[in-house]
Order: C-alpha cells, then structure tokens, then sequence
C-alpha cells in the first residue's frame, strides 16, 4: 500500500528521514489577504490542502470568497470560482458593486467529475501558477451516483472527498463552503471536517450595538498548519470586508 503525498509514492514503513517532501509542498501561496494569509499560519496557503469554509446565513461567506478569488488573481495565481447558489449574472454585479478588477474564472458547474476536469484544463493553460478552487457550495454538488439527480448527506462527503484528493494529487488548494443549519452547526456529516485540513467559519458579531452591526469574526476552528482558535474581527461594508482588529 502506497501513501499518497502529491505525484511521489512513498511506502509505509519508509524511515521519516528518507522521505523526500516534493518541492511543491516547502512552499506556501500569498493569498493578498493578510488575515487569510496569516490564519493559515502565517505565510499563506500550502499546497494539497482542502478546506471546509462555513458561516451563518447573511455572515457574507460568498462576497469574502469572491474578494478571496479577486486578490488571488491579482497575485498571480489562477482562481476558479464555481458557484451553484447564485447565477453568474449575479456574481457579476456583485463583482462590479464590490468593483473587483482581477477577472477571475467564473463557472456554474453542478457535477464534481466535470469540474475537476474543468480545473485541470484551466490549469494547464498556465502550469506554471497555483490552482486555487472555491466552490459555493458543497451542498450544491453532485457525484451521480444516483441516476435520478438526488442527493444527499453522502453526496456530500463523497464530493468532499474526490475534491481533497484532487487537492493532494494535484497540490491545488480547495476552498469549499459548507452550509450550516439554524443553530449555527455544519449541515452535513462529521466525516467532512476529518476529511479537510483545515476548518474556517465567519459568524456574525454576537453584540447587537450599531457600532458593531456590520462587524464579522473569521475564526480557525481546525488547522493543521498553524494554531486553531484564532479569531479575526473583519467589517463588512458595500466595498466588501476589511479587518478591523484580531479576537
């Protein structure tokens, strides 16, 4: 039985001092955000790594991300935003309210196989860059494993699943948003936040005073290149968030 670490095949029971780690993996990706940067340990972004991104509803889980995908982009890196929640007509008047110049790759695709086939071909138009993919949502994904089109919690986890191994084989890095339910907890099975690396919700400002109406916590609930419990206060405005100051 092999290990997969990205391409190279290592097997068990290898000496750990043997184990050659692939030039991909001793580097980190600049997000542009600092917060986002320093949230995974503070040089940005590894590659081969999948994360699970949940917030309540109206926290503006998809407007950071957009903002995420727009500064990815001005850095130098490839970003694939594919959404199903909303129309990509609507994705484009908000790129423009929150004026977003970078013109990231925007898609709509609702079955997991045709997106990663999707990345790949995106990805060799410029090999020489990092993949970035988001996706909003992983509830809106199917894997067709039911010929009728239904879904479920299992579709979910086996979605997950085939994104993190696209992720680890590929040294792209995943960014999944994830549904929660009413009282705030992830709408889908417990094996997704084993499956990820690393875990992020954004959540609204519990303290109801107008001076705090429009404030945001970013928190790293799991993380497994950096510390966890880290929260990160962010203001939401019509030009998208900003920090403000860390928890």
């Amino acid at each position: 039985m092999d290990l997969k670490l990205g391409n190279p095949k290592v097997a068990n029971g290898t000496n750990i001092l043997d184990i050659v780690v692939p030039e991909q993996l001793e580097r980190t990706c600049r997000t542009g955000l600092g917060y986002i940067d320093d949230a995974f340990g503070g040089e940005g972004m590894t590659p081969s790594t999948a994360v699970l991104f949940t917030g309540t509803p109206g926290s503006g889980k998809t407007t950071l991300m957009m903002q995420l995908a727009d500064s990815l982009t001005k850095n130098g890196h490839i970003a694939l935003f594919n959404t199903a929640e909303e129309s990509l007509f609507q994705i484009r008047r908000t790129t423009k309210r929150l004026k977003l110049t970078s013109g990231f790759v925007c898609g709509s695709e609702k079955m997991i196989d045709k997106l990663l086939d999707n990345a790949t071909q995106l990805k060799a138009t410029q090999p020489e860059k990092q993949l970035f993919i988001i996706v909003d949502s992983l509830q809106t994904l199917d894997d067709g494993f039911y010929a009728s089109g239904h879904t479920n919690s299992m579709t979910a986890v086996r979605c997950m699943t085939k994104l993190t191994e696209y992720a680890k084989e590929n040294y792209a890095i995943v960014i999944v948003i994830g549904q929660v339910k009413k009282d705030g907890e992830f709408a889908g099975k417990m094996a997704i936040k084993h499956i990820v690396d690393t875990h992020c919700h954004l959540f609204l400002d519990s303290d109801k005073r107008s001076d705090t109406f429009n404030q945001r916590i970013f928190e790293v609930r799991k993380n497994r290149f950096g510390c966890n419990g880290i929260g990160y206060v962010l203001n939401l405005s019509e030009k998208g968030f900003r920090e403000s100051f860390r928890a």
